[in-house]
């Protein structure tokens, strides 16, 4: 079975080479809105999304998260825009939560041209005492807890997708 939104999820890939080009607004704040419309526990939308286009703040960012894998390099693919999705940690599903509002963006954003890709240790980053910080200077709640982030942008057209790899055989299991 085909449909537009089925394509969609099986032709999305993770972009690791961002072009320079910005994002125009209207389709960043599509973006942001379709994580907005993401299932949370109970209804409680416990995730918060930042948008980060700033590029002191991205640069601040990307080191926080070299810092926690103990290297020297932009883990955001020198993205145009970064993507943070935190949740409140009082949350009993707070992981799933901002989980779901991530893969809406994800999906969001190649639907409309644009490229992505989840990036790791925001956990670490905002529990610790520089996120937190952070959280204090942007004027959010020190109890919200990383979940994810996201390298967004256009994809660098010099750069070639990577193939989709083919299903595992025993991926789907009916009982």
């Amino acid at each position: 079975m085909e449909n537009e939104v089925l394509q969609a999820i099986k032709t999305r890939r993770s972009i690791r080479s961002f072009s320079e080009n910005g994002v125009p607004d209207g389709l960043l704040e599509a973006v942001l809105e379709a994580g907005t419309y993401a299932p949370t526990g109970g209804g409680k939308q416990s995730p918060i999304i930042i948008a980060i286009k700033d590029p002191v703040y991205r640069k601040e960012i990307a080191c926080l998260n070299a810092e926690v894998m103990g290297k020297d390099t932009n883990p955001y693919y020198g993205a145009p825009i970064v993507i943070l999705v935190l949740a409140d940690g009082k949350a009993s599903t707070f992981v799933e939560d901002g989980s779901c509002v991530l893969e809406n963006m994800m999906l969001a954003a190649h639907a409309l041209g644009l490229g992505s890709v989840w990036v790791h240790r925001e956990r670490e980053i905002f529990d610790g005492e520089k996120g937190k910080a952070l959280l204090r200077k942007w004027g959010l709640p020190e109890t919200l807890r990383g979940v994810g982030a996201l390298a967004f942008g256009y994809s660098n057209p010099t750069v070639k997708l990577p193939a989709t790899v083919a299903r595992k055989s025993d991926y789907i299991v009916k009982i």
